[in-house]
């Protein structure tokens, strides 16, 4: 039978490794009390007045977001911005990794690149390695319209890159801006209103290697150990997001967070059975901070305390859902946070933990982590 002593093993075989986290927001920033004004005013739809109490009274609800990103009004227009803004702010959190990192940019030899947000030719992550100035033959893989989802499925493949290929250092490279889904408010869709609410704009990378961990890097962060995907069934309307002429439009169905809390358990007990853990409390937990009612579920079903998920309640307060982004700010809030207080590992003073994405499908993505020490 597995026991704890599996993941002691693990922990010094060669796995991926997470080096460096960068993080970066846009310049501009709306707050919450000034949001509705400025949406329908520059929608048009400052006649629509009932509306714009409901807008209100959607974000009074919703008022853990403290600030809000956007603007556009058709789907060529929304294009045109996105593909020329969205590699200009990974860029930023790209050189804040790498700077973190401490090596050469010529050591990066994998490129990941995941976004919803812009979809022309070439694309993002060709422009991206040319405004760096990325080797020629730096290996480029580009995923998209993977939504809430990208980063853990990135981390999943990366995984893999880094593991056999000797000497493979990847960037992981995820942005989601929400003019593409900037659009009129909708007396018929209230969805659209929903989203105004709660999504953000924002880049956040990684760097990923797998070597003995005193070749890799002077600070390692955290080891993936393992990493997985689980489909829900009967979920398939559960989120939505369509790509019309307009814009995206989101699909937020009520029952989601219902759906997350009463499958959340079988993920962990499929992911940690082989390794013998089942106390849920003795982990250290990076959610996607999808919502409230998401982590309230997760934290009731698995039995635990507030301070578990207190590094995604943070981010989910100051950015709101940021889609795929959002995990990767946990996981720097987390290890930031760690430091500062003097915890003994970047995981709170833990040495195991779970990354949560949470994404359409319903799916998903969990990855057992390993936690280094704060020194």
């Amino acid at each position: 039978m597995a026991t704890e002593n599996n993941l002691e093993a693990c922990a010094v075989e060669k796995l991926a490794t997470i080096l460096a986290i960068g993080t970066t927001n846009p310049p501009k920033c709306f707050y919450q009390a000034e949001y509705p004004d400025f949406y329908f005013r520059v929608t048009k739809s400052e006649h629509m007045t009932q509306l714009k109490d409901k807008f209100r009274r959607i974000y009074k609800y919703h008022s853990f977001v403290k600030a809000r990103n956007g603007l556009a009004p058709s789907f060529g227009v929304h294009q045109d911005i996105l593909v020329k803004e969205v590699p200009k702010l990974d860029m930023e959190a790209a050189l804040e990794a790498i700077k973190e990192w401490g090596q050469p940019i010529s050591k990066i030899t994998h490129l990941i690149f995941c976004t919803s947000s812009g979809i022309d030719m070439p694309s993002a992550d060709h422009k991206l390695a040319k405004f760096i100035g990325f080797k020629h033959s730096i290996q480029r893989f580009m995923t998209y319209n993977q939504g809430c989802l990208s980063r853990a499925t990135a981390l999943r493949l990366t995984k893999d890159l880094a593991e056999n290929n000797a000497g493979a250092r990847v960037l992981i490279v995820c942005s989601e801006n929400m003019v593409m889904s900037f659009q009129p408010p909708s007396e018929t869709h209230l969805d659209i209103l929903i989203g105004s609410t709660i999504f953000s704009d924002k880049a956040a990378t990684l760097i990923v290697g797998a070597n003995s961990i005193v070749s890799i890097n002077k600070c390692p962060l955290f080891q993936i150990v393992s990493a997985s995907q689980t489909s829900i069934p009967e979920s398939d309307d559960i989120p939505i997001m369509k790509i019309r002429e307009m814009a995206m439009e989101y699909y937020l169905l009520r029952n989601l967070p219902k759906y997350v809390s009463n499958n959340i358990k079988q993920c962990m007990v499929e992911v940690f059975t082989p390794f013998g853990i089942s106390k849920w409390e003795n982990l250290f937990y990076v959610v996607h901070p999808g919502g409230v009612a998401i982590l309230n579920g997760i934290e009731e079903k698995l039995g635990l305390n507030k301070e578990r998920l207190r590094a995604s309640r943070h981010v989910l307060s100051e950015y709101g859902n940021m889609s795929g982004p959002s995990v990767i700010f946990v996981l720097d809030e987390m290890r930031k946070m760690s430091v500062l207080e003097g915890k003994a590992t970047m995981g709170a003073g833990l040495e195991w933990g779970v990354l949560f994405e949470i994404g359409p499908g319903l799916t998903v993505e969990t990855l057992v982590l390993h936690s280094f020490a704060t020194n």
